[in-house]
Protein backbone atom coordinates (compact mmCIF):
# COMPACT_ATOMS: atom_id res chain seq x y z
CA UNK A 1 0.00 0.00 0.00
CA UNK A 2 1.14 3.86 -1.14
CA UNK A 3 2.53 5.55 1.69
CA UNK A 4 0.27 8.68 2.73
CA UNK A 5 2.14 12.06 1.54
CA UNK A 6 -0.59 14.40 3.30
CA UNK A 7 2.26 16.43 4.60
CA UNK A 8 3.72 17.41 1.23
CA UNK A 9 0.34 18.51 -0.65
CA UNK A 10 -0.48 22.23 -1.45
CA UNK A 11 -3.17 22.82 -0.35
CA UNK A 12 -5.67 24.99 -2.14
CA UNK A 13 -6.64 28.59 -1.74
CA UNK A 14 -9.12 29.68 0.61
CA UNK A 15 -12.13 31.70 -0.16
CA UNK A 16 -10.63 34.51 1.63
CA UNK A 17 -7.48 34.59 -0.05
CA UNK A 18 -9.03 34.05 -3.84
CA UNK A 19 -9.71 36.84 -5.55
CA UNK A 20 -12.51 36.73 -8.38
CA UNK A 21 -11.80 37.76 -11.64
CA UNK A 22 -13.88 39.84 -13.99
CA UNK A 23 -14.80 36.82 -15.71
CA UNK A 24 -15.94 34.83 -13.40
CA UNK A 25 -17.96 37.37 -11.78
CA UNK A 26 -19.40 38.63 -15.44
CA UNK A 27 -20.13 34.94 -16.05
CA UNK A 28 -21.92 34.09 -12.77
CA UNK A 29 -23.89 37.36 -13.54
CA UNK A 30 -24.89 36.12 -16.34
CA UNK A 31 -26.43 32.86 -14.74
CA UNK A 32 -28.51 35.23 -12.07
CA UNK A 33 -29.86 37.39 -14.59
CA UNK A 34 -30.95 34.01 -16.84
CA UNK A 35 -32.86 33.46 -13.66
CA UNK A 36 -34.08 36.96 -12.90
CA UNK A 37 -35.51 37.07 -16.15
CA UNK A 38 -37.46 34.32 -15.55
CA UNK A 39 -38.69 35.54 -12.97
CA UNK A 40 -39.71 38.93 -14.97
CA UNK A 41 -41.38 36.69 -17.42
CA UNK A 42 -43.74 35.41 -14.99
CA UNK A 43 -44.31 38.85 -13.65
CA UNK A 44 -45.52 39.66 -17.17
CA UNK A 45 -47.58 37.07 -17.85
CA UNK A 46 -49.51 37.27 -14.92
CA UNK A 47 -50.29 41.16 -15.69
CA UNK A 48 -51.14 39.70 -19.18
CA UNK A 49 -53.49 36.51 -17.37
CA UNK A 50 -55.12 39.20 -14.84
CA UNK A 51 -56.35 41.55 -18.14
CA UNK A 52 -57.68 37.88 -19.78
CA UNK A 53 -59.68 37.19 -15.77
CA UNK A 54 -61.49 40.39 -14.99
CA UNK A 55 -61.42 44.10 -14.69
CA UNK A 56 -60.77 43.71 -11.05
CA UNK A 57 -57.77 40.77 -11.36
CA UNK A 58 -56.37 43.38 -13.64
CA UNK A 59 -56.53 46.27 -11.44
CA UNK A 60 -54.84 44.50 -8.66
CA UNK A 61 -51.99 43.31 -10.77
CA UNK A 62 -51.65 46.91 -12.46
CA UNK A 63 -51.41 48.78 -9.72
CA UNK A 64 -48.51 46.91 -8.58
CA UNK A 65 -47.21 47.19 -12.18
CA UNK A 66 -47.40 50.40 -12.47
CA UNK A 67 -46.07 51.38 -9.02
CA UNK A 68 -42.45 52.20 -7.64
CA UNK A 69 -41.85 48.40 -7.12
CA UNK A 70 -43.01 47.79 -10.30
CA UNK A 71 -40.95 50.28 -12.13
CA UNK A 72 -37.87 49.05 -10.12
CA UNK A 73 -38.74 45.22 -11.25
CA UNK A 74 -39.23 46.34 -14.97
CA UNK A 75 -36.44 48.59 -15.43
CA UNK A 76 -34.08 45.81 -13.55
CA UNK A 77 -35.57 43.44 -16.28
CA UNK A 78 -34.62 45.77 -19.03
CA UNK A 79 -31.31 46.03 -17.40
CA UNK A 80 -30.81 41.91 -17.30
CA UNK A 81 -32.34 41.37 -20.87
CA UNK A 82 -29.58 43.79 -22.37
CA UNK A 83 -27.05 42.38 -20.18
CA UNK A 84 -27.71 38.65 -20.87
CA UNK A 85 -27.51 39.36 -24.62
CA UNK A 86 -24.43 40.99 -24.71
CA UNK A 87 -23.21 38.00 -22.73
CA UNK A 88 -24.65 35.61 -25.14
CA UNK A 89 -22.75 37.66 -27.45
CA UNK A 90 -19.48 37.13 -26.00
CA UNK A 91 -19.81 33.78 -25.38
CA UNK A 92 -20.39 33.31 -29.06
CA UNK A 93 -17.06 35.41 -29.84
CA UNK A 94 -15.50 33.34 -27.67
CA UNK A 95 -16.84 30.15 -29.17
CA UNK A 96 -15.49 31.18 -32.54
CA UNK A 97 -12.14 30.87 -30.93
CA UNK A 98 -11.78 34.77 -30.30
CA UNK A 99 -11.21 36.98 -27.71
CA UNK A 100 -9.61 34.74 -25.48
CA UNK A 101 -6.93 36.29 -24.34
CA UNK A 102 -6.81 37.90 -20.85
CA UNK A 103 -6.71 41.18 -21.87
CA UNK A 104 -9.15 41.14 -24.79
CA UNK A 105 -11.75 38.69 -22.15
CA UNK A 106 -11.18 41.49 -19.52
CA UNK A 107 -12.59 44.06 -22.59
CA UNK A 108 -15.28 42.03 -23.27
CA UNK A 109 -16.07 42.15 -19.67
CA UNK A 110 -16.55 45.76 -19.15
CA UNK A 111 -18.18 46.13 -22.97
CA UNK A 112 -20.88 44.04 -21.52
CA UNK A 113 -20.95 45.76 -18.31
CA UNK A 114 -21.25 49.41 -19.58
CA UNK A 115 -22.68 48.55 -22.80
CA UNK A 116 -25.68 46.73 -20.58
CA UNK A 117 -25.96 50.05 -18.71
CA UNK A 118 -26.08 52.41 -21.49
CA UNK A 119 -28.85 50.47 -23.64
CA UNK A 120 -30.60 50.12 -20.66
CA UNK A 121 -30.94 54.02 -20.46
CA UNK A 122 -30.98 54.45 -23.97
CA UNK A 123 -34.17 52.32 -23.99
CA UNK A 124 -35.90 53.73 -21.51
CA UNK A 125 -34.87 57.32 -23.22
CA UNK A 126 -36.48 56.38 -26.20
CA UNK A 127 -39.45 54.44 -24.68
Amino acid sequence: MAEPTQGKRPLSPHLTIYRPQLTSVTSILTRITGNALLLGAVLVVSWFLSAAISAAAFARVDGLMTSWLGDLVMTLSLWALWYHALAGLRHLIWDAGHGLELEVAEKLGWGVIFGSVILTVLTLVLI
